[in-house]
């Protein structure tokens, strides 16, 4: 994942959602008493702590100083390594592996998911959702356009968007059998008028650092008037998701 920091009081504070929505992947998942379970892009450690709340061993996984650090604040009985999702090594194999809204920014899938595939017993499992093919590209359409015409050159998104078919290959490649997949739309909306400004804030520094912090006002107003079309109504800014998930078991 990327090692830019974050900003965790932005994230807990205005970006919530993130981890809300994941709850329900930690039903596909199905963490049962006594299991050991790794939470990989663990964030600020919500999810990690609602699967502790099982009965299961729980360890949380980020490349994240900050939200670690935020992490083992907010949940100082739950174990928190700071670790690469690339290249982590564990003592003890778990019994499944979870990981919400972390895995669009990894740069190489193939030594994530073999080190996840590494990390499991014999028959275990994986459930992750993350940005699918498709996720926020009228979102990211607005901000790659105006970046273009405040730094004269083309900044592509840094996410990781794969379709169902793609991700299931590699899956395949390290053992993984896939048991369920889906793509869902999902239509997030943004807290407070200055939600997708917010947004940028909190997930678009790829552009916002190489822009003079003087003209910010500036480059945010631009997206918004690109993006108010398709991403705003009823006088809310929404963050246009699509989701993968999948839950998968190593054969």
């Amino acid at each position: 994942m990327s090692k830019t920091d974050w900003n965790a009081d932005l994230y807990d504070g205005k970006h919530s959602f993130v981890w809300k929505l994941g709850a329900s992947v930690i039903e596909l998942l199905a963490p049962q008493l006594g299991e050991r379970i790794l939470d990989v892009g663990c964030g600020t450690g919500q999810l990690t702590s609602q699967i502790a709340e099982s009965g299961a061993t729980v360890i949380g996984l980020d490349s994240s100083p900050a939200m670690i650090d935020e992490a083992r604040r907010l949940y100082p009985q739950i174990e928190f390594l700071l670790a690469d999702a690339h290249d982590f090594e564990i003592d003890q194999p778990f019994d499944g592996v979870f990981s919400n809204a972390a895995l669009h920014w990894i740069k190489d899938p193939d030594k994530v998911v073999a080190c996840i595939s590494r990390s499991l017993i014999q028959k275990g499992r994986m459930a992750v959702e993350f940005g699918g093919q498709g996720n926020v590209r009228h979102l990211s359409t607005a901000i790659e356009t105006v970046a273009q015409s405040f730094l004269g050159e083309t900044v592509p998104h840094p996410w990781y968007y794969p379709g169902i078919a793609e991700f299931a290959s590699i899956l395949e490649r390290h053992g993984l059998e896939v048991i369920q997949a889906a793509m869902i739309d999902r239509p997030t909306p943004l807290e407070g008028d200055d939600g997708l400004r917010n947004w940028v804030r909190m997930f678009g520094q790829h552009w916002l650092s190489r822009i003079p912090s003087a003209q910010h006002d500036a480059f945010f107003q631009q997206i918004e008037e690109i993006a108010h079309p398709n991403l705003h109504r009823d006088s809310v800014w929404f963050a246009d998701y699509r989701r993968i998930r999948m839950l998968a078991r190593k054969s």
